[in-house]
């Protein structure tokens, strides 16, 4: 190929590929990685290095020196999210976990009180998932989301469904209790975007008095005879035993700031994403797809 490189295409680099693209020795590219300056991979003895993690790392450093920033706390806010909750306890992340809802999130992750939020929340207008201007997050100039997962949401229902909810437009014509989550939610801002969609008008539905503030406590609450639906993933729907009927495909994404994506919990989380046992827990847990899991789909 002499000094001309043909255009890379693929996802993942070789050491000869990365010095190339970083316009660096070979020899220098292997002290950064003993180092453990430069994000990269070994599979089957090979080293190789994420390129979207790459020009991450590369734009970092283009930054200059942010040592004096605050420290950001070692904390996962926003939404809840089952296979999130078990990643970060299996991989020894070492993440607090502060899930209080997006919109909670979006708040720590602006005050530098979290490395990493969850979100979640649909666009009234275009239907599209986390758009940073419609979230309140179009002033983080190094802001990064990456996606976590495609989740399957849709209506959480008591054992057996012996109200015979099949769709929105029952939960209205029928007498059934709601459970429901805290405003700046995620499920509840998609709650009433689906609402919306079908006709229903939210003032006809009984909702019970007190949110629920997770997915699992949602869930919970219609196990427990609370409630008799309401709106959740079906990770939620599978681990308490209720029935489950499918409305909408939402994406997940994980937001941080650019110098997080380097800190050890948050490489330590995506590295066991790559181990098969997380393939395996997404399946059992049900309603996931982890196809596009590290995609960075968002880079200020």
């Amino acid at each position: 190929m002499g000094n001309e490189r043909r255009h890379l295409p693929h996802a993942y680099l070789t050491t000869v590929e990365v010095a190339d693209y970083l316009r660096l020795k070979e020899r220098k590219v292997y002290d950064l990685v003993r180092q453990g300056e430069i994000p990269c991979m070994r599979i089957t003895g090979k080293l190789l290095f994420p390129k979207q993690s790459i020009d991450l790392w590369l734009m970092n450093h283009l930054e200059g020196d942010r040592r004096s920033a605050r420290p950001v706390p070692a904390v996962l806010a926003g939404s809840q999210d089952p296979l999130l909750e078990w990643a970060v306890r299996e991989s020894g992340a070492d993440l607090a976990m502060l899930c209080h809802g997006s919109g909670d999130g979006v708040r720590r992750l602006i005050q530098g009180d979290a490395m990493v939020v969850g979100l979640h929340l649909v666009d009234a207008d275009s239907g599209t998932y986390n758009v940073p201007t419609a979230i309140g997050l179009s002033g983080m100039r190094d802001l990064v989301m990456f996606r976590w997962a495609i989740r399957q949401q849709g209506l959480l229902l008591a054992p057996g469904n012996p109200l015979g909810i099949d769709c929105l437009e029952d939960l209205a014509r029928l007498p059934a209790r709601i459970a429901h989550r805290q405003p700046d939610a995620g499920a509840h801002r998609l709650l009433e975007w689906l609402l919306a969609r079908a006709g229903v008008e939210v003032d006809r539905l009984r909702f019970t008095v007190h949110p629920s503030l997770s997915e699992d406590d949602l869930a919970l609450a219609i196990r427990q005879g609370e409630a008799d639906a309401g709106l959740g993933v079906e990770a939620a729907a599978r681990r308490q035993g209720l029935d489950f009927v499918p409305l909408h495909e939402e994406r997940f994404d994980l937001a941080l700031r650019r110098r997080s994506y380097f800190e050890l919990p948050i490489q330590c989380l995506l590295a066991f994403t790559r181990e098969p046992r997380f393939a395996e827990r997404a399946e059992a847990l049900g309603g996931y797809d982890v196809n596009e899991l590290g995609r960075v789909v968002y880079n200020a």
